[in-house]
């Protein structure tokens, strides 16, 4: 078991230095690298006039230099809130404004924001040098390790606030329960600014492995994925499974072209059962887990392996076991079939809450007198068939999609923020394995909109428009133009009818 990350990476820095520890599609760097590399972010950190315990955010893609920021501020004292550079300015200032963060490290070039009121630092202002940081700066316990930001509901975004001892929790279930290879070599797809990166990234670093990554602009172009995909070696695959469904398209990737890949690790939306059936025959000699947890209870709680017992059992997929360290429990007030209700999780990786907004950690986090540690309100339904856990979706309307998690709420705020648009409802479209396959947005527009543009004029408008504001994946794929939207009692659209609607 590791009692501490940061300690355990650098133990492994040391007794094994030239061991590779990343490959940036052929360009690798080494434990002794990343030691170096991090040591010199940490220095550089600790001259700056920063107080203390305060998150540090990261503006920056997959490469080498992330996660020895990453490490250079846990080593120095303070949590990394990743944004991915392939966001929008708007969502950086958000996050500013909502974390008071003041100080960016800026590995790729920001976009054009004011940044009068930051401390701005770049790989150019890091020298490389003999440093030894002392041990006793470590983030460590209950302090913050990293603050990953999801969706919110009133157009600004929510910081998870994940502490050293939440994800040691993590890490250390992932090392013991799924039987992973020594030293694994893991890849490295998902951006570090959703926590599903986390799955792959710290197990990795601890164990002496290997991150081998596939970046974002890479996945983006199928004709560039599918000519990197098979050059590539590793032994555990951490995606979503909207990711591996699309690398079905290539022929060559089945268990004769990536003989080494003895494990499938999918988190971040529901498993469908045609796909993990269809996984088990290019992948015959693989192990395929299927695995659930929500961003504030650190990436996974539960885990179970897929065989052709489990595919004969069930039509639809369960999410597995609860981990030993955890408690689950349903809420079935919250249900509307017998045994069925709210998600609740209580352990020691649940979040302390979300970073500078009480309103809403007290909505969601709750701690009963006998209880040892925090409860989570997950919002997700689901049951149990004796300890195996099942997920039956939201309770209320948040998503996921292609493994992001979209509040729905959050797009419709800036839908109806449109000088065009009356009411705007962002509804999910559910394919037959209960997965979204699409982001539907029904509108109803101002009086007079609709005489002086064409559908295709006004979508191009709308989304122009959502694009300031929103992250790319939450834009809507397809738009509808109605007369009016259905009303409820209390003088508001009706969202679920409206999902109802788009169900049909």
């Amino acid at each position: 078991m590791i009692k501490d990350v940061i300690k355990k990476i650098e133990e492994i820095a040391t007794s094994d230095p030239d061991r590779i520890v990343y490959d940036y599609l052929g360009k690798t760097n080494t434990y002794g690298d990343l030691k170096k590399r991090s040591d010199a972010w940490a220095h550089k950190i600790l001259s700056l006039d920063i107080p203390e315990h305060d998150p540090i955010m990261i503006w920056g893609g997959q490469d080498f230099e992330m996660i020895a920021s990453f490490l250079g501020c846990v080593k120095s004292g303070h949590a990394y809130i990743p944004i991915a550079s392939y966001s929008n300015a708007e969502r950086l200032t958000m996050i500013q404004e909502v974390s008071q963060s003041g100080a960016v490290l800026a590995v790729d070039e920001l976009p054009d924001i004011d940044v009068s009121n930051l401390e701005v630092v770049k790989p150019n202002d890091v020298i490389d040098g003999d440093y030894t940081i002392d041990e006793n700066n470590f983030v460590e316990g209950d302090d913050n390790f990293y603050i990953i930001f999801t969706s919110g509901t009133t157009g600004k975004p929510k910081g998870v606030q994940i502490s050293h001892d939440n994800l040691l929790s993590f890490v250390n279930w992932e090392l013991t329960d799924f039987n992973l290879p020594e030293h694994p070599s893991f890849l490295a797809q998902a951006p570090y600014s959703f926590d599903l990166s986390v799955m792959s990234l710290y197990p990795a670093l601890v164990s002496a492995g290997k991150l081998v990554v596939l970046p974002h602009d890479v996945t983006q172009n199928f004709a560039q994925l599918f000519a990197t995909l098979p050059k590539m070696q590793f032994n555990v695959w951490v995606s979503t499974p909207s990711f591996a469904q699309m690398c079905f398209l290539d022929r060559t990737f089945d268990g004769e072209h990536h003989p080494d890949l003895t494990h499938f690790l999918f988190c971040g939306e529901e498993l469908p059962h045609s796909e993990a059936a269809s996984l088990r025959k290019k992948f015959p000699n693989s192990h395929i887990f299927n695995t659930y947890g929500p961003t504030e209870t650190t990436v996974a709680v539960t885990q179970v392996e897929i065989t052709d017992e489990i595919l004969n059992k069930y039509d639809r997929l369960p999410i597995g076991k609860t981990k030993e360290d955890t408690r689950i429990t349903i809420d079935t007030s919250k249900g509307d079939k017998p045994g069925e209700g709210e998600i609740i999780i209580e352990g020691p990786s649940v979040s302390k809450g979300y970073m500078n907004n009480p309103e809403k950690t007290k909505a969601a986090f709750f701690k009963n007198p006998d209880d040892e540690y925090e409860s989570y309100r997950t919002g997700d339904a689901g049951f149990f068939d004796g300890d195996m856990l099942f997920y039956r979706g939201r309770i209320d309307f948040q998503i996921k999609f292609n493994g992001y998690r979209i509040e729905l709420e959050e797009i419709n705020f800036y839908l109806t923020k449109n000088e065009l648009i009356r009411y705007g409802v962002a509804a999910p479209k559910y394919n037959k394995d209960h997965t979204v396959k699409q982001i539907v947005a029904e509108i109803e527009l101002e009086d007079g909109v609709r005489r002086k543009y064409s559908d295709a004029e006004l979508t191009k408008l709308i989304r122009e428009d959502l694009a300031k504001n929103i992250m790319p994946y939450m834009i809507p794929q397809r738009y509808i133009y109605r007369e009016s939207l259905p009303i409820s009692q209390n003088g508001k659209v009706d969202i679920k009818a409206v999902i109802k609607e788009v169900n049909k």
